[in-house]
């Protein structure tokens, strides 16, 4: 089932908002532990994408300039301005935690390698995998959202249902026209690359290192750019 992930991601929201409403006070020796142990559960996931590559050269070669690419345009810093600009507007008109929840959450589990790499792993391989650890990870951090923040935290699952399965979808109907021999290759070196910024977002949570990870995101266009060209030309 295509849409499995999402609706497992949109589910963990809702129960850990539900769960945030009836625990209004989380210790935050908790939370850190929390979230260590699924930082270092993201990055093991992530390195066993990494390892499906069977054309190493071809990863790297994506990340550099996919990286060229991603720095030049400034995702990241484009992503947080939109993230600025849809609080504003959706908030500006209202008033309480209801608004600030709703757009807050949404931001968090929205904008990220993590819903991008899983709704592509689910519509190409109907593989959850990443998916299911997302729903984790927002089901904990919409646990804290909501025991501050209150109820507009659950709604947010919507509008994350709604991106990860359009983009889920979008690349099911892709790989029914795409032929077999090309689809595993595509599919093995994106796992690939798409392993890597997994592994990153791991870092990132662990604290590690702060790295710019949607400056990335387009490692995953490159990689499919050379899989075709290496196919047909």
């Amino acid at each position: 089932m295509v849409l499995l992930g999402s609706l497992v991601n949109a589910a963990g929201i809702i129960i850990g908002s539900l769960l945030g409403l009836l625990l209004r006070r989380i210790p935050e020796s908790m939370k850190q532990t929390v979230m260590t142990g699924i930082g270092l559960f993201v990055m093991v996931l992530g390195l066993d994408m990494a390892l499906e590559s069977e054309q190493l050269f071809i990863v790297i070669i994506s990340l550099v300039f996919g990286a060229v690419i991603g720095e030049a345009i400034d995702i990241e810093k484009k992503l947080h301005q939109v993230g600025h600009w849809l609080e504003k507007k959706l908030s500006r008109n209202q008033t309480g935690d209801f608004a600030q929840g709703f757009v807050s959450a949404t931001l968090i589990f929205v904008i990220g390698a993590m819903a991008i790499v899983g709704s592509l792993d689910s519509g190409l391989r109907q593989d959850h995998d990443i998916l299911y650890t997302k729903s984790m990870i927002d089901g904990f951090t919409s646990m804290v959202l909501s025991s501050t923040l209150g109820i507009g935290v659950l709604l947010s699952a919507v509008p994350v249902f709604i991106y990860e399965g359009g983009i889920a979808v979008f690349a099911n109907v892709i790989h029914q026209y795409v032929p077999e021999s090309l689809l595993e290759d595509l599919i093995s070196e994106i796992t690939a690359v798409g392993g890597i910024l997994i592994f990153a977002i791991g870092i990132n949570m662990l604290a590690i290192k702060a790295i710019r990870v949607a400056n990335l995101l387009p490692s995953l266009a490159v990689v499919a750019v050379i899989i075709v060209l290496m196919k047909f030309v």
